[in-house]
């Protein structure tokens, strides 16, 4: 990045500052706080281990540094502006989760479609989080990164001296990591006209149940859905190639599925039995597809193929990004919601927060994105665009202020 482009950024987070009230954290003066200035960058070198015993305090240090970024602990100590872990007294931790594009499977390299798969993921962890461990609206606080995704933070008494291990418990159980499939089916054998016949049967867990039966269900009713949608070739394919189906059977199989009562069977709990020897089919197909009910926290179920994002979680020392402060590496701004505020919420609308004011760039390379509901296509090059297009696309490293690259 140019020093004319940092100055430019700097000069505009600055404003954005001296405008914005800034809301501290609950128990601001037992939270250590962390900052990377745009004179840091592009080193990324943490300023930590500091303190303030006011919002007044914060919101004069922010407003005179100017941090590219802004951090604040999860945890509370005795003294947050010690200067070695040892030394702070940890007295406990907010629950936290992170939620980053980057590591969903399959992701898409459109920031757009990102920020749309990502907010899915976020949806799914409230589902979890309030349905299943009971924490009340007002304890969850959703928070738009800035980024590529979303935080979530619990401030629940019940979870605050929680250590490493139990959290970690609780991202075994929100991403179905050893989960049992036995566990949600059980198996018998059929009753026949002339009394119980050698044929196991199968069922899963009822519509209504708890937990995870409940989503074990939904991923049964999901995956029907889809084999009904497909035309039979397509679907015989993707059925052959599960593990104990095969080809000779993906087509009789495919064909009950379209039977009036399945689903209503699968609601209910009911015997999957459609034709004799279907029963064994059903539990690869459901351990197949189980995946798709968990919360996609940064790693496998199995955990043999990509990085883990555990410590955001797990890391009871953790600083997390400083709600309604920007995020240097977009110019968004970090924006708490409340959960029914979630649906609507359009990061890339709603977390804008410069004007529209013509500046000129130069890109390094073609960009397309929608920003404030107009689509923009850009060509490697100088161009002019609205402010809050220009500071996104200098904070990303895309473009350099001015008509030219050096």
């Amino acid at each position: 990045m140019k020093p004319e482009t940092a100055k430019f950024l700097r000069s505009r987070f600055r404003e954005y500052y001296l405008e914005e009230s800034l809301e501290p954290p609950p128990s601001l003066e037992r939270r250590e706080w962390g900052f990377i200035l745009f004179d840091d960058m592009p080193k990324f070198v943490m300023r930590r281990h500091k303190s303030f015993s006011t919002r007044s305090e914060l919101v004069d240090y922010v407003r005179t540094q100017v941090p590219a970024h802004a951090y604040h602990s999860a945890a509370l100590y005795q003294r947050p502006g010690a200067p070695t872990m040892r030394e702070k007294g940890w007295l406990g931790a907010d629950l936290i989760f992170d939620l980053d594009a980057d590591h969903l499977r399959n992701a898409p390299t459109s920031y757009n479609e990102m920020l749309d798969l990502v907010k899915v993921e976020t949806e799914k962890l409230l589902d979890f989080l309030t349905g299943d461990f009971g924490f009340a609206g007002e304890e969850v606080r959703v928070v738009f990164s800035g980024g590529r995704g979303y935080h979530i933070h619990v401030r629940d008494p019940r979870i605050l001296d929680l250590g490493s291990g139990e959290r970690r418990e609780i991202v075994d159980y929100l991403t179905g990591r050893g989960l049992e499939v036995t566990r949600f089916i059980s198996e018998g054998q059929a009753e026949g006209d002339f009394g119980v016949e050698t044929a196991d049967v199968i069922r899963c867990s009822p519509a209504g149940s708890p937990g995870w039966g409940k989503r074990v269900n939904r991923s049964m009713i999901t995956f029907v859905e889809q084999m009904r949608a497909l035309e039979e070739r397509k679907a015989v394919k993707i059925l052959s190639s599960v593990d104990g189906i095969g080809k000779r059977n993906a087509s009789k199989f495919r064909r009950s599925l379209m039977r009036d009562d399945v689903l209503e069977r699968i609601r209910r709990g009911e015997s999957l039995d459609l034709f004799r020897g279907s029963s064994k089919f059903w539990k690869p197909l459901i351990e197949e597809y189980l995946e798709e009910g968990g919360v996609h926290l940064g790693f496998s179920r199995d955990l043999e193929s990509g990085e883990t994002d555990e410590p955001v979680t797990t890391d009871v020392k953790r600083l997390i990004r400083f709600p309604l402060s920007l995020h240097g590496g977009t110019g968004l701004r970090v924006t708490p919601l409340p959960i029914e505020g979630l649906e609507s919420f359009d990061p890339l609308r709603d977390a804008v927060v410069f004007s529209d004011r013509s500046v000129e760039i130069c890109l390094r390379a073609a960009y397309s994105i929608k920003m404030r509901g107009e689509s923009f296509d850009l060509a490697e090059g100088p161009a002019t665009v609205p402010l809050y297009l220009a500071v996104f696309l200098m904070a990303r490293g895309v473009a350099e202020l001015g008509k030219a690259l050096d």
